[in-house]
């Protein structure tokens, strides 16, 4: 029993399959990689709320006084993930005791801690030393949130993962995973992904047309339907040869 649990704490791939849960080939990719910082960018319905709610699960068992937050646009969508985290957690063979136990975050009898919270940059701060933070729909999560939790990893070392599908070349999401230096980078589109019918994809085309379709379901970055100016041109206008007119004195 000790040795199948060690195999469980040191291999989340192991550990999603005791779940219940077969993950797919780019899912047991992140579920075992070991760098701190991970760029989902998928495609609706490919499983990557899934992957993060069992990476959150895995966390909060094998490492003991670990600080998992959850963060997402919404208080919704933040216990919507949170609600995944405890489906799994229901379906260990042997369920741990929980110390604190409602709708938003749970602690552990290993005084690991799961918490869910709304994009409220005022919100956040209260917390610190996390060892693992999750932005759900990052495209969608305020600039000055992102800036607010990522200092909370400075003395944990902790992981951080944003995941989303794009929504126009905009924001945090879209500058780390078009520049950002640092992260690994995780793209799947919706015809990569087996439980999707090129039927449905169809369907979903004609339904949604271009602009929505190539964000919600192949990854792309797209113009904001209300920019005059597109990303590419007005970064092409910038240079740091040209001297400012004006400087503070």
């Amino acid at each position: 029993m000790v040795a199948h649990d060690l195999r469980l704490a040191l291999d989340p791939v192991s550990f999603a399959v005791e779940l219940g849960f077969t993950p797919d080939d780019w899912q047991a990719k992140v579920l075992s990689g070991t760098g701190n910082h991970i760029l989902l960018n998928c495609s609706r319905q490919s499983g990557k709320s899934t992957t993060a709610a069992i990476l959150a699960l895995h966390r909060a068992l094998y490492y003991v006084e670990s600080l998992i937050l959850l963060i997402s646009p919404s208080l919704r969508q933040s216990s919507e993930l949170f609600r995944k985290v405890t489906e799994f957690l229901n379906t260990l063979k042997v369920r741990p005791k929980l110390l604190e136990d409602n709708k938003l975050s749970c602690m552990l009898v290993n005084k690991s801690r799961i918490v869910s919270l709304p994009s409220s940059e005022g919100t956040v701060r209260g917390f610190s030393g996390a060892n693992l933070i999750i932005e759900d729909e990052a495209s969608r999560v305020p600039d000055d949130l992102y800036m607010a939790i990522r200092p909370m990893l400075a003395v944990s070392n902790g992981k951080l993962i944003l995941m989303s599908t794009p929504f126009g070349k905009r924001g945090h999401f879209f500058e780390e995973w078009d520049k950002g230096q640092g992260w690994e980078k995780v793209q799947v589109k919706a015809n990569e992904c087996p439980r999707i019918s090129e039927e449905f994809l169809r369907e979903e085309r004609a339904s949604l047309g271009d602009w929505w379709f190539k964000q919600e379901y192949m990854c792309e970055f797209v113009e904001p339907v209300d920019q005059v100016f597109g990303y590419e041109l007005v970064m092409g206008m910038l240079s740091s040869d040209v001297k400012p007119l004006f400087t503070e004195e």
